[in-house]
């Protein structure tokens, strides 16, 4: 508790120095400064009652139930000039509370910390907390087309430590390649000196049209028990008119059963998400998505199904002005077996519905 006190201090102190200066972008010789933060605030009341005021364990945003709480409050400063560029961003919330539970302590308020430097025209290395590179979804809520996060997006890494390579040959292409900790680690698991690697591929024809695959190898055990990890992430993201919008992916992994074995499990996620926006002030959007995981590697169940669930929701985001957004969402789960509970008795449905209120400077 006192960590958290401390953190959410420094973030009022950085947040109250910042709002007494009108500039929020230095310049000097070396390059530039820029400072911006976010806040969400949030209250969700799910269906099932929880008696422990936590949604479903394969949630980790918005995910208290009756109760108002923080899901991300965040301050950054990033530095960029030709050749270099940093980031650090500190947080608290819910969201740093659940998602990076597994870390130390004292890593559990940094949303990024990194340094990059350009080796060559068009060629970066960052090394770090960076973002992931999986999904088209992030904690920064103003930034997705939904309140909530996906199911797909809720399990697999939202930031990832380790080194980046990134090769930008034209304003449509881009390529990197990743020496990674593990699937979502700051500290790597005990007993494991097995490297991980990923990838990414981007392809933008146009301002409309945006294609990404994102990939991961890796093991994410103690090499004595080493079961390896192979996923991918396909998604594309299209602007249809200047109000409809829509994405649509899929996710798709293997794991090893056993350490050495030829047998593997599987699991993927499709999904699809529509947006239109009626006024530059009010929009709306609706997902469908499906998750299959059916030998419990990333959802782990009691039945014999494994995971295996559709989601639905609906949202509505008001925005009166330029850098505030209220949001209010219903979220429906239906399940093939009774993987949920309500009032503590299993089921095969769960939903909620969740209101925010996200500020950004």
């Amino acid at each position: 508790m006192k960590q958290v006190l401390l953190a959410a201090g420094l973030l009022s102190a950085a947040l109250t120095s910042y709002a007494q200066d009108s500039i929020k972008t230095t310049e000097n010789e070396k390059g530039k400064i820029t400072f911006s933060g976010y806040a969400e605030a949030y209250y969700s009341y799910n269906t099932a009652k929880p008696s422990n005021h936590v949604a479903p364990g394969f949630l980790y945003n918005f995910n208290r139930h009756n109760e108002l709480n923080i899901n991300l409050a965040m301050v950054k400063a990033n530095y960029s000039s030709s050749r270099v560029r940093a980031n650090v961003g500190l947080m608290a919330g819910t969201y740093p509370q659940y998602n990076l539970a597994a870390e130390p302590e004292a890593l559990r308020y940094v949303y990024e910390a990194n340094v990059g430097i350009r080796i060559a025209p068009n060629v970066w290395v960052d090394a770090g907390i960076m973002p992931s590179h999986i999904g088209f979804e992030s904690a920064i809520g103003k930034d997705c087309y939904t309140l909530t996060r996906s199911i797909m997006a809720e399990n697999t890494p939202y930031y990832e430590a380790g080194a980046k390579i990134t090769w930008s040959p034209n304003e449509r292409w881009s390529f990197a390649a990743m020496y990674l900790n593990g699937w979502q680690r700051i500290r790597k698991v005990d007993g494991n000196q097995s490297p991980a690697f990923g990838t990414q591929i981007t392809f933008k024809p146009s301002d409309k049209l945006q294609l990404n695959w994102s990939t991961y190898v890796g093991n994410d055990f103690p090499d004595s028990t080493r079961k390896m990890r192979y996923f991918n992430d396909l998604y594309g993201n299209v602007t249809i008119t200047d109000k409809l919008s829509l994405i649509a992916g899929i996710d798709y992994g293997l794991q090893q059963k056993e350490k050495g074995a030829s047998d593997y499990s599987a699991w993927y996620s499709p999904i699809m998400i529509a947006r239109y926006a009626f006024t530059p002030k009010f929009a709306m959007a609706g997902r469908v998505e499906y998750y299959n995981d059916k030998d419990g590697v990333i959802i782990a169940t009691n039945t014999s199904n494994g995971f295996q669930t559709f989601g639905y929701s609906l949202n509505a985001d008001f925005s009166p002005v330029d850098n505030v957004v209220f949001r209010l969402e219903g979220r429906w789960f239906n399940g093939k077996d009774k993987t949920f509970y309500k009032v503590d008795n299993p089921t095969n449905t769960n939903s909620a519905i969740t209101a925010s209120l996200a500020v950004w400077f």
